[in-house]
């Protein structure tokens, strides 16, 4: 049989409801290889769709990190940031470090319980942005003390408080009107995760955190009054935490959980365009290495430079560039998000 034929009769003999592969880069040589990463894009506004495929592919290119891409998909398979359906999340079974971006997702108990099951072995976790709400879960969920308003003793706020260390609290700043620096927190500046962290600043406006006290500050969120990085501090608004580290450990965690483990990053920014900083994109690519347990391979001259085009679209509820799918960002040279039909 020719090949044309032998791939019609594949796709024909494949179920209509089959979910599309997930999106991979695999490592190129670096003191990641061998670490997998799971990272997963899923939010309303802040285009996680496109910060996630592009973090993932400065960890897989520069450094190789072996990186699955998941993100909400519609019963098309496009993505869709508003789709409560997440195909691939076995992945985690055997991931080294998870990478979360969601927001306010209810997801079906049979995708959940793989989440769950990451949590309750200690995995490592990156938390950005919106992740402090990660999950707005239906009350007759199994999972439904993942909810970002969750009262279940032991998991008072959620994936959000109990994993992070915060939960959705409130905008400290108006988007697109001001923008935010992130300062240093001179008393952790020998950490790991600031190696080389340098004029760190994002366009998303603030979002308000309080930490718990097992958190480690490391950096200090002060909304700005303008769009650059000079502009002047807002004036009624002082800094709050707005990157940190801790440990967690939920309640009946597996016995695979070791005392120390359970690493997790958390920064209350990550948009799309706030990957165009490069203090800020190496505080990230950092953390990953940190969270992994690969603190003694941070220098301050890690390669953190995007991978092929990253044109950000200005982030906006319902702004999604329509009709992607993950296979449109396969390979290095893809744009970041591929140009709207």
């Amino acid at each position: 049989m020719s090949a044309l034929p032998l791939l019609a009769a594949l796709l024909a003999a494949a179920p209509a409801d089959a979910a599309p592969a997930p999106l991979t880069y695999a490592g190129d040589a670096g003191p990641g290889q061998g670490v997998k990463v799971v990272l997963i894009a899923g939010d309303h506004e802040y285009r996680s769709e496109e910060t996630i495929p592009a973090l993932a592919r400065i960890l897989a290119k520069r450094h190789g990190f072996d990186c699955t891409v998941l993100f909400s998909l519609n019963d098309a398979g496009e993505i869709d940031p508003a789709a409560d359906n997440i195909p691939g999340l076995e992945a985690l079974a055997d991931a080294d470090l998870m990478v979360n971006f969601l927001r306010f997702k209810d997801l079906p108990d049979d995708q959940m319980a793989h989440v769950d099951a990451y949590l309750r072995r200690g995995g490592p976790v990156i938390g950005l942005r919106t992740a402090t709400h990660a999950f707005k879960m239906s009350k007759d969920s199994d999972y439904a003390r993942f909810d970002f308003q969750s009262k279940a003793p032991g998991y008072e706020g959620g994936f959000g408080e109990q994993v992070l260390g915060e939960t959705w609290v409130g905008h400290y700043g108006k988007n697109h009107q001001m923008s935010t620096r992130l300062d240093v927190n001179e008393q952790q500046a020998d950490h790991p995760v600031l190696r080389g962290v340098e004029r760190a600043w994002v366009e998303a406006g603030g979002y308000w955190a309080e930490p718990p006290a097992d958190a480690t500050v490391l950096a200090y969120a002060q909304p700005l009054q303008g769009m650059t990085p000079d502009s002047p501090p807002a004036e009624d608004k002082k800094p709050c935490p707005g990157a940190w580290v801790r440990t967690y450990r939920l309640p009946g965690a597996s016995s695979l959980q070791d005392a120390g483990s359970g690493r997790v990053f958390t920064t209350t920014y990550g948009a799309s365009e706030d990957l165009r900083n490069d203090g800020f994109r190496r505080m990230l690519v950092n953390a990953c290495f940190w969270a992994a347990g690969l603190e003694d391979k941070i220098t301050p001259d890690l390669n953190v430079d995007l991978v092929g085009p990253y044109r950000p679209t200005t982030f906006r509820h319902g702004g999604h560039v329509k009709g992607v799918r993950p296979a449109d960002l396969a390979g290095y040279e893809a744009p970041i998000p591929p140009a709207a039909d």
